[in-house]
């Protein structure tokens, strides 16, 4: 049944993207209205992006959803979206991802990470929003040694650029939001993962390399450890902090940042054996796949960090929220759309 509730309107960027996807679909099934901004890039296949498209167009019964091909770094088409629109929200999730790709290719990161969140920084300067809130990172935390991570850890020694352009997304923000009055929050997100995915990120490409007989790289021996966080989760923590604007943090700026996370970190070779068995019982490997043939295991790669591990306390504090999927339902969830996307 259509929703006829109106939340007001909101700038996705990155609407093609993982996180931009089902966050969208979720906001216009709450009867939000959205207008979505990306390039559909070829960073990696751009057919899946174009399939969450599909998806969104499915989910939009009331016409909600409107969907602009473009790009952040294009000031002018950022500045005609603000003026053709009014603006409630603005959820800024574009951004050139991946942290060994930064090391190739910086200038990627530069346009998209640094130029393109300042034309939304000026767009919401010039057209006044609620509320802008931003996709961080937890790679702003570098190799901290103290964990949990906290946000008021110091994270002034980033190990990528592209954890670097994301302090500085921060940093930026901050000084626009006591400059210009625009009440901003910044999301620290926890190696997000799920059902349509990014094929760049680890059990993606796990699964890829897998069912092609390829052998799958553990880095750092496998004892890295990763706080694995649930996409539907992640999607629930920006819906309840997009509505609620932050007061002043005590610097004269209305600003906040909040790590989103599991708060359970699971070390890369149990991860890896929870994959391996939930994609036997989804029917997408055979039940005796050698799996120990196809593990290697390899060095820390640069860039790279030992640990990530979020306290969500704050978030707790403000928004009584928490993400808790258990990693095997969210792998199976994985599993299962896996299964059916590629007709297995």
């Amino acid at each position: 049944m259509a929703n006829t509730t109106d939340r007001g309107k909101t700038l996705v960027t990155g609407a093609a993207g993982f996180i931009g996807a089902f966050l969208s679909e979720h906001l216009v099934r709450e009867g939000w209205d959205v207008v979505g901004l990306d390039n559909v890039n070829a960073y990696y296949d751009p057919g899946i992006k174009e399939d969450r498209l599909r998806m969104l167009r499915e989910a939009d019964e009331d016409g909600r959803f409107t969907f602009v091909r473009g790009d952040l770094t294009d000031a002018a088409l950022v500045e005609r979206l603000f003026v053709e629109n009014d603006f409630d929200v603005v959820v800024n999730l574009a951004a050139q991802a991946g942290v060994r790709y930064s090391i190739d290719n910086p200038k990627a990161y530069i346009d998209s990470n640094l130029i393109g969140f300042y034309n939304i920084l000026e767009a919401c300067r010039h057209h006044p929003v609620k509320h802008l809130v931003f996709a961080s990172s937890s790679s702003v935390y570098g190799g901290n040694e103290k964990v949990p991570f906290s946000e008021a850890d110091q994270v002034d020694h980033p190990v990528s650029l592209y954890a670097a352009t994301k302090k500085a997304n921060e940093l930026i923000a901050h000084a626009y939001s006591k400059l210009y009055d625009i009440p901003c929050t910044g999301l620290r997100f926890f190696t997000v993962y799920g059902p349509m995915g990014r094929p760049d990120m680890a059990y993606f490409k796990f699964a890829n390399t897998l069912r092609a007989g390829g052998t799958i790289q553990i880095y750092n021996m496998g004892a890295c450890r990763r706080d694995f966080t649930y996409v539907d989760d992640i999607v629930e923590g920006v819906v309840r902090v997009m509505e609620h604007a932050p007061e002043d943090c005590g610097t004269g700026a209305r600003y906040k940042v909040y790590n989103i996370g599991n708060s359970e970190p699971v070390q890369l070779l149990e991860f890896v054996d929870t994959l391996q068995h939930v994609l036997v019982e989804e029917g997408i490997l055979p039940e005796d796949y050698d799996f120990d043939a196809h593990k290697e295991l390899v060095p820390m790669q640069p860039g790279d960090v030992v640990e990530t591990y979020a306290d969500c306390s704050e978030l707790q504090r403000d928004f009584g929220y928490q993400p808790a999927t258990k990693l095997e339902d969210g792998l199976r969830a994985f599993a299962k759309w896996y299964r059916e996307y590629y007709g297995l």
